[in-house]
């Protein structure tokens, strides 16, 4: 239901009520924060944010590599924070970031309701805030949360731009996509899918074109092209980034294959609605939006349905897929959900059937928070949780701690990682000044201590045999060793403390 227009009052108990759902949502995310081992992902934009702070200019990498907008965030909010370079980051500062984002995100809703009307907004943000899956990756250090904020910034200022040509709006579109793009190459499906929408807008009003689409249509345009070229040229300091990116597009496909990641068609469906509880909510908001766009309203619902059900086509057919991409699912499915409590709200003509909603409302929202309790702060890294996907295990988390006790012995020791895949153990080693990273077959030289994964190469055998293995779990079922030299220990002890022969 829209709120009525022309009074300023509303307006601000409109914002008035989103603004402290807004800081709920920011109460919810901040607590600890630096208690949840960092996931592999998380490690690397960490070492790409040090290099940032320590005065080093970001270099986009088409291999594996993500967009510069969330460094581009990230940088100035861990510095406020008080981080100097990759040594000093805390988990806590660099997952400030995302909770700072996903706290906006949520204070975004406020802006959609002249397109969505004030339940959908309504309904959709305190899902946003609460439920687990947005709450858990809006503590992640990684791209999805900035990602979906600009989708949603798109979404909004598109089709403000639709309905009123305000060039405003459509500069706010071009800088939105440009963010989208800037997060992740993925941003091209969703552009593709808000063509979809586009094209039935236009088809829903006589397929005619507005005068004030195409100078709006060019603003965008310009917007997004200087925003892009800024931010992947790192501001003029690196040129081939742009070129990095067209050669993005063979890698991003071959991705898309699976690589190790291929899940079935139905993954999301289960991970977003289990007990399809969602899915009856937005089946009703998608009905109610159908039947009253015949009479000409809710035609924004049925544009969110096509630009929800696309995407979600889209991102079930290609096999690669992981947790965190849910939450670009999440968002429309949250929206029509909003629609269809409001459909269904509509329908409650009697006082005892409203009461009825009311409780069952909340009954469902406590159920949420009892899963985001769970989920993103009891069982974080369990590997019975859904979005702990290949997560590090707290096992890992003994190994710079044995590393400074050892260090007692071996003053600044010389630490050699050799392994096909060291992540993420140079954000754990980071205070470590002689900790070197080389792969197997590479010799590493002399050193203090070594790091290896249970395959040792055999180019290592000869030398490790005055060392003592000691393990850590890394992931479920991968191990790392870490070889102590037997000098190490004292005179007495044959074997390694119990604590560190420990399996995870």
């Amino acid at each position: 239901m829209p709120l009525p227009k022309n009074k300023p009052s509303i307006t601000v108990i409109r914002w008035a009520i989103f603004s402290i759902i807004a800081l709920f949502a920011f109460a919810v995310r901040v607590p600890q924060l630096g208690e949840r081992p960092m996931h592999t992902d998380e490690a690397v934009n960490a070492y790409i944010t040090g290099e940032l702070l320590a005065g080093g200019s970001f270099h986009y990498s088409p291999q594996d590599g993500h967009g510069p907008a969330l460094f581009a965030l990230a940088e100035p909010v861990t510095r406020l924070l008080g981080a100097k370079n990759f040594s000093e980051l805390t988990e806590t500062e660099l997952r400030f970031t995302p909770v700072l984002i996903g706290s906006a995100a949520v204070l975004l809703f406020g802006t959609g309701v002249e397109l969505f009307g004030f339940t959908a907004c309504l309904i959709a943000a305190l899902l946003f805030a609460f439920a687990p899956l947005s709450v858990y990756y809006s503590r992640y250090f990684i791209h999805e949360t900035l990602f979906v904020a600009a989708t949603f910034g798109l979404m909004v200022s598109g089709g403000r731009t639709l309905k009123s040509c305000s060039l405003w709006s459509a500069a706010l579109a071009g800088l939105c996509a440009a963010l989208m793009l800037a997060c992740k190459e993925t941003a091209v499906i969703h552009f593709f899918a808000l063509a979809v929408v586009a094209a039935g807008y236009w088809w829903w009003h006589g397929r005619t074109v507005r005068a004030g689409w195409l100078k709006a249509g060019g603003i965008a345009l310009v917007v997004f092209v200087v925003t892009t070229v800024l931010l992947f040229s790192w501001f003029g300091q690196h040129w081939s980034g742009l070129s990095d990116l067209f050669r993005a597009v063979p890698r991003f496909a071959a991705r898309a294959g699976g690589e190790g990641h291929a899940k079935p068609f139905s993954y999301y469906f289960g991970l977003l609605d289990p007990m399809f509880i969602w899915s009856i909510l937005a089946a009703a908001g998608i009905y109610a939006a159908i039947f009253d766009a015949v009479t000409g309203v809710r035609k924004a619902g049925v544009l969110l349905a096509i630009y929800g059900t696309v995407v979600f086509l889209i991102y079930s057919f290609i096999p690669y897929k992981t947790p965190w991409l849910a939450l670009n699912l999440w968002l429309p499915l949250a929206l029509l959900c909003g629609f269809g409590t409001t459909a269904l709200w509509e329908q409650m003509k009697t006082p005892a059937w409203r009461w009825g909603a009311v409780v069952a409302g909340g009954l469902l929202l406590m159920t949420l928070a009892t899963q985001t309790q769970t989920l993103v702060f009891d069982k974080p890294v369990d590997e019975r949780n859904p979005y702990a996907y290949a997560h590090t295990g707290e096992d890992l988390l003994r190994l710079p701690v044995r590393l400074e006790e050892l260090a007692g012995k071996i003053p600044n020791p010389r630490i050699a990682v050799v392994a096909a895949d060291a992540w993420p153990l140079p954000w754990y080693l980071r205070k470590f000044s002689q900790a070197g990273f080389w792969q197997p077959g590479q010799a590493p030289g002399a050193a203090d201590f070594f790091v290896t994964t249970t395959d040792v190469p055999d180019d290592l055998t000869e030398r490790l045999k005055g060392f003592r293995p000691e393990f850590f779990g890394v992931r479920p079922n991968v191990l790392l060793i870490l070889w102590v030299p037997s000098s190490a220990y004292p005179a007495t002890e044959t074997s390694p403390p119990p604590a560190a022969t420990r399996m995870p």
